[in-house]
């Protein structure tokens, strides 16, 4: 089942909805997030006008940092940081960093480097707290592409994260939200066309299920929430002008530009 969050001309006040992607290119309306229970209503629009959105709301976005070995080792030759480590590495991003499929990355004039992070999202299904890792996916909802941008030079300055990865449009997120993925499924991005980061999602040091449970040790999560696995090597700068594309088989591939901010 591939989920959507959208608008579309037909619907009163051009409301977002949450929908279920058809393979014939319909959407086909539902009364509700399917987290939260909701149910398909027979309504089917034509996908084609269909403007995508990023497919939930979370109340909170959790990161996982240093999740790929390669990506520890570019990180601790680039920074200086140690290597992978021996437990998962938590940060946040705010929820009003989410950027939808086609909207503009923004780079901030307080930056001088930011940089793309390709990564495999979570997407919760229902609450979750202190579940242990044999029955963790069990609270898994789906999952979608992700980009962790991050304002690099920032990162650096403050000695943490929560500038650097939290300014407004810096998490894209979609196109679609997939229930069922390859264990092995590729992940790969693009800027401007050419392949930068090519990896599979089975190569993270910590799989989905130890990320789960381990979070939720920390935090309660709740239906809708988002959590970032973490990005494998390959990482690099991004310019205004720039399109950078996240491609994960099975959910498809998530698109934006990157634009300057005032």
């Amino acid at each position: 089942m591939h989920t959507v969050r959208f608008c579309h001309p037909q619907l009163p006040d051009h409301r977002p909805d949450y929908g279920l992607m058809h393979p014939a290119g319909a959407v086909e309306r539902l009364d509700g997030p399917p987290w939260l229970g909701g149910q398909p209503t027979g309504n089917l629009l034509d996908a084609v006008h269909v403007q995508l959105l990023a497919p939930c709301l979370p109340s909170k976005i959790v990161c996982v940092g240093k999740n790929y070995r390669d990506h520890a080792a570019e990180m601790a030759q680039l920074r200086g940081d140690a290597g992978v480590p021996p437990e998962p590495l938590l940060f946040l991003k705010p929820p009003s960093a989410l950027a939808a499929p086609g909207e503009p990355i923004i780079y901030p004039p307080q930056s001088e480097r930011v940089d793309y992070e390709g990564e495999l999202a979570l997407v919760i299904g229902r609450p979750c707290r202190r579940v242990p890792v044999e029955r963790a996916l069990d609270y898994l909802f789906g999952y979608t592409a992700a980009n962790d941008v991050t304002a690099r030079d920032l990162q650096s300055k403050d000695r943490q994260w929560t500038r650097a990865k939290g300014f407004d449009s810096f998490c894209p997120l979609g196109p679609l939200i997939a229930t069922e993925l390859a264990p092995d499924a590729h992940l790969s991005t693009t800027l401007n066309g050419k392949t930068v980061q090519s990896s599979s999602i089975d190569r993270m040091v910590f799989p989905p299920a130890v990320l789960i449970s381990y979070i939720s040790a920390v935090m309660t999560l709740q239906p809708g929430d988002v959590i970032l696995t973490g990005t494998p090597a390959g990482i690099g700068p991004l310019q205004p002008g720039d399109e950078v594309g996240i491609t994960i088989d099975g959910v498809g591939t998530l698109t934006n530009p990157v634009v300057r901010g005032l």
